[in-house]
């Protein structure tokens, strides 16, 4: 069964880590929404593909097994904003990484506050400067609803930024 105090791992690999090709790709990634290692990388493009994955079954299933199913799946990435209102399954399989790194709560602090960069959004995130209504949060890697993005302010004035006190 496994010990309880031992997690499994949230990610795979790729298989070949060292294609020149995949290294560019990811290295753009990771600077571009400032992720710490490829473990991070690796964790979103998992997601991505278990999501996938559901879609895809799904799909094989008939009409009337897959009605209520198709509808939680569709709601639950309504709620991330991964999808929009009237999606299809087609829209789920179309889904990309950058879509579920741009849901990260630091990568909407670094649109919304005006930070000079992905990894001072993340310091700003880290050192407990944000929080969503009454909540603290401090995780980077946060996904943020549709629902609770209005509700993310920075209790910190960043200097060179023209941002005021909420970052909305």
């Amino acid at each position: 069964m496994g010990d309880p105090r031992k997690a499994k791992k949230l990610y795979r690999r790729p298989r070949m880590i060292w294609t020149t090709d995949q290294l560019n790709a990811e290295l753009y990634i990771m600077g571009s929404y400032g992720l710490r290692n490829k473990r991070e990388l690796w964790k979103a493009q998992t997601e991505v593909a278990r999501i996938r994955n559901q879609a895809r079954a799904l799909l094989a299933l008939s009409a009337e097994a897959r009605a209520e199913k198709e509808k939680r799946l569709l709601n639950f990435l309504n709620r991330l904003s991964l999808t929009k209102e009237g999606a299809t399954l087609d829209d789920i399989l179309n889904l990309k990484v950058e879509d579920l790194l741009e849901r990260r709560l630091q990568t909407i602090v670094m649109k919304k506050s005006g930070t000079k960069s992905p990894y001072q959004a993340r310091q700003v995130v880290r050192h407990g400067h944000v929080s969503i209504g009454n909540l603290k949060v401090n995780i980077p890697g946060y996904l943020v609803k549709t629902d609770e993005e209005p509700q993310i302010l920075l209790h910190i004035e960043i200097p060179g930024t023209d941002a005021a006190q909420p970052a909305s």
